[in-house]
C-alpha cells in the first residue's frame, strides 16, 4: 500500500494488502461487539457524569458568590475549571460524536446538544466529526493539523513566518475556543474566496452570538451576583476558561503531535479502502497513559487512538478496548504511540519548535561546530566555528 509511504520511511512496507484488509475485518468485528453489548451501564455513566458535572458548576458558581474570601475563590475557582473541562471533554465531544444516539434520548443526543465553547455544535460537527475524522493527518485535506498556522511535517514548504509558530501555538492554547470557533468558521478558506459571503456572514452571526452569549453569562451575570465579590468572581471565571483551554489544547496536541505520529500525502486516500483508512487512524494518533481520573479529564482522549478508530462508540468503553487495540499493533509490527502527559507534550511541543526552523537548520548548526586542538587542553574541545 504506496499511498501511505512517506519520502524517506514507509512502516508498513511489511504488510501486505491482504494483511491490510484482515486487520480492517479484526477492527469492524471489535466494534460489533462493543455495540452488541452498549447497555444500561453505557447510560448509566454518561448520566452521572452530566449529574455531577452540572452539580460541581452549580456549586462551584455558589462559593464564587463569596469569592470576595481567598479560600472560596481557590475552590470556587478550581471547581469550575474542573466542570468546564468535564462539559467539553468527556460530556460535549463525546456527546456531539453521536456516541450516546443509540439511547434515544433527547436530552443526550448529538443532534440536540449545545457546548460551553464559543464554536457552536452544528459548525463543530462539520469541522471536526466530518473533516478531521474522514480524513485524519492528510495534508492539505485535514484542517486540524496545525489549524491552518502551523507547519506539521518535514515535507511542508517552510517560509520565514513559521519562526513564530511557538508563539502562535501558545495564544492558540491561552484562546483555544476562540481559535477553534474561528476555525470551524473557515476564516482563511472565505478570505481566499473559496467560501461564499452568505454563508460567512450566517455562520460569523452565530459565532458572535454564542460569544456574547457566554461573555454575559461568565463575565457580567455571575459577577454581578457576587455583589461585592463583582471583580473576584470575574476573575474566577478567566481563570477557569484560560485552564480549560490550556488543558483542552494539551490533551489534543499529545493526541496528534507527538514524534512517532504520521502525516499523510493528499494520495493516501485515493481509493482508500476500509482497512486503509482504519490504518491510517492507527498510525496518525497517539495515546496518554495516566489514572481513571487522567482518563475522565480528558475526555477519554488519551485513547486518542481508540477513539479515531471508533469515534462514535461510548468513551467509557476506551479503557477495555485498548489491550485489544495494543495487541494488534504489536502482531501486525506497528508502533502503538503512547506516554506520560509530561512526556507527550514534550514531545509535540519539540515538533512544533523543530517545525518551525528550515529543515537543514540543526544539521547546519551541526556543522558549524567544528572539532580543534585547544593548547593545554588535555582532549580536543567541541568549539564553534
Amino acid at each position: 500500500m504506496t499511498a501511505l509511504q512517506k519520502k524517506d520511511h514507509n512502516p508498513i512496507a511489511h504488510l501486505s494488502a491482504e494483511d491490510i484488509e484482515q486487520l480492517g475485518r479484526e477492527l469492524d468485528a471489535i466494534r460489533e461487539q462493543v455495540i452488541a453489548s452498549r447497555g444500561e451501564r453505557d447510560a448509566a455513566y454518561i448520566r452521572k457524569i452530566i449529574d455531577v458535572q452540572r452539580k460541581l458548576e452549580l456549586s462551584s458558581r455558589a462559593i464564587l458568590l463569596f469569592s470576595l474570601f481567598p479560600p472560596a475563590w481557590l475552590i470556587g475557582t478550581a471547581g469550575l475549571s474542573i466542570s468546564k473541562i468535564l462539559e467539553n471533554m468527556e460530556i460535549g465531544h463525546n456527546v456531539m460524536h453521536g456516541q450516546w444516539d443509540w439511547m434515544r434520548d433527547p436530552k443526550i443526543h448529538s443532534t440536540q446538544w449545545e457546548w460551553d465553547n464559543a464554536s457552536p455544535s452544528d459548525m463543530w460537527k462539520h469541522s471536526h466529526n466530518q473533516i478531521h475524522h474522514t480524513f485524519t493527518n492528510v495534508l492539505g485535506r485535514d484542517n486540524d493539523l496545525g489549524y491552518g498556522i502551523m507547519r506539521v511535517d518535514e515535507d511542508q514548504r517552510w517560509t520565514p513566518f513559521y519562526l513564530g509558530q511557538p508563539l502562535w501555538n501558545f495564544l492558540n492554547a491561552c484562546f483555544f475556543e476562540y481559535g477553534i470557533a474561528a476555525y470551524d468558521l473557515e476564516i482563511g478558506k472565505y478570505l481566499k474566496g473559496r467560501k461564499d459571503k452568505p454563508t460567512f456572514k450566517r455562520q460569523a452571526k452565530q459565532v458572535l452570538a454564542k460569544i456574547k452569549k457566554q461573555a454575559t453569562r461568565d463575565y457580567v451575570l455571575h459577577p454581578l451576583l457576587s455583589g461585592p465579590s463583582f471583580l473576584n468572581t470575574l476573575a474566577a471565571n478567566a481563570t477557569a476558561n484560560l485552564v480549560r483551554n490550556l488543558w483542552t489544547h494539551s490533551v489534543i496536541m499529545c493526541g496528534h503531535f507527538p514524534e512517532g505520529v504520521e502525516t499523510f500525502e493528499k494520495t493516501s486516500i485515493e481509493g482508500e479502502t476500509r482497512g486503509e483508512w482504519y490504518l491510517r487512524q492507527m498510525l496518525g494518533a497517539a495515546n496518554i497513559t495516566g489514572s481513571d481520573a487522567m482518563h475522565l479529564m480528558t475526555g477519554n482522549l488519551s485513547f486518542q487512538i481508540e477513539h479515531h478508530l471508533y469515534p462514535d462508540l461510548p468513551s467509557n468503553r476506551y479503557k477495555e478496548l485498548s489491550p485489544k487495540i495494543q495487541e494488534l499493533f504489536e502482531r501486525y509490527g506497528l508502533t502503538y504511540v503512547t506516554g506520560p502527559l509530561p512526556q507527550q507534550l514534550a514531545s509535540a511541543w519539540k515538533t512544533v519548535i523543530r517545525l518551525s526552523l528550515p529543515n537543514d537548520f540543526m544539521a547546519k548548526a551541526q556543522d558549524a561546530v567544528v572539532t580543534t586542538i585547544v593548547p593545554g587542553a588535555a582532549e580536543p574541545e567541541r568549539v564553534a566555528a
